[in-house]
């Protein structure tokens, strides 16, 4: 199509066109939907940065939700495959990758018992990854629910299932549940340095990206794990708008028991009021619509002694580079230089 059609006004179409593109653009956005959740099933995913406590966080929250009544699903959607461990006492748990290819190759169909395993009312699973140098792990995720699908996810019966994901990686199969509305709802797992609150802010922007693009998925809130009171993490929660869902304490007897695979998110033990507000607060938060921080606007939540804020980026020369000094050549022909 040249510029010099034109339409029935006689205005250029293909300018026509872009008019009404910026229109398009500037139509305000429907708003998060902020009411209860109508559906039967809470589908919640929890990103985070490796390291951070989504599988400490998970493994109890999700065991206070079963001891509360509540039918939960765990599963794990991290490479590392361990999700599950301290649920299940350090024992690793046969993934989906690994078994349907197991059964595959053996010619058999894969079933429920194969994947899902359960302990004191907690249901959970590990997707698992491909092994080191041999395949995607977002491709990974990809077929794990695409298995999940064959064994009927979508009719099982649970009031929450937690999704728990690795938020350092940015490719299509860990944006997964926010890209394709496979969850209401998503929580960031966080602490008091720039490296966890930076992932946990690409997160914010995973979400609003995909609510321009017409997703329904909100950010539910943050939890705040190993929480020293140096405040960046709370200050980071209220600048991108989103409710701290419970703040985590940096305790040695925490971290301890964790190191030995215990669950303290038990009633009547010394950290059940912890967990059981944050099981509270997961499954009432509603949805919210985040703001998520310019790169400045996050440095700017931690002191200039911390961050090297008065650093000044020095541009670097052709000179730095070859190590002598270096005629230039305006042009794409061979100029050789004087011996």
């Amino acid at each position: 199509m040249s510029v010099t059609d034109t339409n029935l006004a006689g205005a250029p179409i293909q300018f026509d066109m872009q008019r009404r593109l910026r229109e398009e653009a500037a139509e305000p956005l429907d708003p998060v939907h902020t009411g209860p959740i109508t559906k039967e099933t809470q589908i919640i995913a929890i990103y985070g940065k490796g390291g951070i406590g989504k599988s400490f966080t998970l493994s109890n929250l999700s065991y206070m939700m079963a001891q509360q009544g509540k039918k939960v699903l765990l599963i794990g959607c991290d490479p590392k495959s361990d999700t599950t461990s301290l649920l299940f006492g350090g024992k690793a748990c046969p993934t989906i990758i690994e078994t349907s290819s197991r059964k595959k190759l053996a010619g058999e169909p894969v079933s429920i018992g194969d994947v899902c395993f359960k302990r004191d009312g907690v249901f959970a699973m590990e997707l698992g990854g491909p092994e080191v140098g041999r395949g995607c792990g977002g491709r990974g995720i990809i077929h794990g629910f695409e298995t999940l699908e064959k064994l009927g996810f979508h009719d099982w019966g649970f009031d929450f299932v937690l999704l728990d994901f690795l938020g350092d990686v940015v490719c299509g199969g860990f944006g997964l549940p926010i890209a394709r509305d496979m969850c209401q709802k998503v929580i960031v797992v966080g602490s008091n340095d720039l490296q966890s609150l930076y992932v946990a802010n690409n997160v914010c922007s995973a979400v609003e990206y995909f609510r321009k693009l017409g997703g329904n998925v909100g950010v539910a809130g943050m939890v705040i794990n190993k929480d020293d009171g140096t405040g960046e993490a709370a200050a980071f929660a209220s600048s991108a708008g989103i409710p701290i869902l419970a703040a985590i304490p940096a305790n040695e007897d925490i971290r301890r028991k964790s190191a030995n695979y215990e669950i303290i998110g038990r009633p009547g033990t010394q950290w059940a009021p912890l967990f059981e507000e944050l099981a509270t607060n997961v499954g009432a938060a509603p949805p919210v619509r985040p703001k998520p921080l310019s790169q400045d606007q996050l440095l700017g939540l931690f002191s200039a002694s911390a961050v090297g804020r008065d650093v000044v980026l020095e541009p670097a020369s052709l000179t730095d580079m070859v190590g002598r000094e270096v005629c230039a050549k305006p042009s794409l022909e061979v100029v050789y230089d004087k011996v």
